[in-house]
């Protein structure tokens, strides 16, 4: 028999800040309760939510303030990590979302590998578009360049244009 709660911040795939919804009882008691993400919803509960609504609201508004602003740093942010590759750009190993966070604290921008939306982990060389989950309502999209180890984004891009001009210079010879 389902539980009803009242929410007291954003759960992902639930609900946000003040909504009564029912869930496992489980769920409720060992998870959402002890987290201070809910309370039951009783009578009292509902008056004491009332009271101190406003207080979470300020504290949510917050948080996610918070996150758009580290979501403007991290879309404007572009990772290099450079790994060992083997034949066909295949990579030693992969590259993971702790990985990325590791380069990302090595940038100065500190974030919870958990909120690195990884389908699977990297797997070869390239440029890869990630998304971040920062806060329910907050996401940020990051650069993320595999390179060969010695071989820096720079020497990389540098190639790239000569090899385009001589190309450009063939065709035009021709």
């Amino acid at each position: 028999m389902p539980m009803k709660i009242i929410l007291r911040a954003d759960v992902d795939n639930l609900g946000v800040l003040g909504d009564e919804v029912a869930v496992k009882p489980g769920y409720a008691r060992n998870y959402l309760i002890p987290q201070g993400l809910a309370m039951p919803a009783t009578g009292s509960n509902r008056k004491q939510f009332e009271l101190e609504s406003k207080k979470l609201q300020a504290k949510a508004d917050t948080a996610r303030g918070g996150a758009e602003a580290l979501a403007a740093q991290i879309n404007n942010a572009k990772v290099v990590i450079e790994v060992r590759v083997g034949e066909g750009d295949k990579l030693y190993g992969s590259v993971t979302a702790g990985n990325i966070a590791d380069a990302l604290a090595a940038k100065g921008i500190e974030l919870d590998k958990r909120k690195i939306q990884l389908d699977q982990p990297i797997r070869s060389t390239g440029a890869y578009t990630i998304d971040v989950r920062l806060h329910p309502q907050v996401r940020a999209e990051l650069n993320v360049s595999v390179v060969r180890l010695g071989h820096t984004e720079e020497a990389q891009a540098e190639a790239t244009p000569a090899a385009e001009s001589e190309t450009q210079a063939q065709g035009a010879a021709e």
